[in-house]
């Protein structure tokens, strides 16, 4: 049951707005520009993820606000709460916590009936089974500076489900800046380059790691959570099996 009557929402995470769109597109009355899918999204846009403007947002007049605790700031979502305005946050650092918290989303804060792309998300992960010995891999998601995965991220615990263990998994810190040297000499026998947020290509990124095999990766199913999550095992498995792992 709905904590409110939710009709109008603003969703500053991109994988909770393609979540809402693909289930009750109508809900959706505002986004960040980095909201891309689905395509031709037709809703006010309210800044980006880390600088959103709170007096656009309220003048939307939502039911409520859909955040992310490690995409949003804190700061900005307190001035959401002080204009009076409903703030659901979000924290997804696993697989498991990001079906939990999509149902908690949808269900609990919208209100809506749970998804039947939700159903199929959980299937098409339920039947992965990681290869064994797990590959490990060094995973940049930024250069200049060289920003990798660390310790308990979400992207990191969807490699692990298909094999691929983090080089930087035991880091003290979340997403540690490690120089690129330091990088090439962590052991790892595969990069993980995904397309978001740096858009790492095929001549922008795999340079740095020479004699190391480089899987390009999507970003949006490495790292987004909502439907994108159905397709990510056949997406993502294809990659990882191109660059021979």
């Amino acid at each position: 049951m709905a904590l409110r009557t939710v009709r109008r929402v603003v969703s500053l995470v991109p994988s909770l707005t393609e979540a809402v769109a693909a289930t009750e597109p109508g809900l959706l009355v505002g986004a960040t520009d980095w909201c891309d899918h689905p395509a031709g999204l037709d809703v006010a846009r309210v800044g980006g993820t880390k600088n959103p403007d709170p007096a656009r947002i309220a003048a939307l007049a939502p039911d409520l606000v859909l955040a992310n605790e490690e995409e949003n700031r804190a700061p900005d979502l307190a001035a959401l709460r002080a204009a009076g305005l409903p703030v659901l946050v979000t924290e997804v650092r696993t697989l498991g916590q990001a079906f939990t918290e999509l149902e908690r989303v949808l269900v609990t804060g919208c209100g809506l009936a749970r998804p039947g792309w939700l159903a199929d998300a959980e299937d098409a992960w339920r039947d992965v089974r990681a290869g064994e010995p797990p590959v490990r891999a060094v995973v940049p998601i930024w250069r200049r500076p060289w920003m990798v995965l660390g310790r308990d991220t979400f992207a990191g615990d969807v490699l692990a489900r298909l094999g691929v263990v983090t080089a930087h998994a035991d880091h003290a810190e979340r997403y540690p800046r490690v120089p690129v040297d330091e990088l090439n000499a962590c052991g790892a026998r595969l990069a993980v380059l995904p397309d978001e947020p740096y858009r790492f290509t095929r001549d922008d990124g795999p340079e740095a790691f020479p004699g190391l095999p480089c899987a390009l990766v999507s970003g949006r199913h490495l790292t987004w959570y909502g439907p994108s999550l159905a397709e990510a095992p056949t997406v993502l498995g294809a990659a990882l099996r191109a660059a021979g792992h």
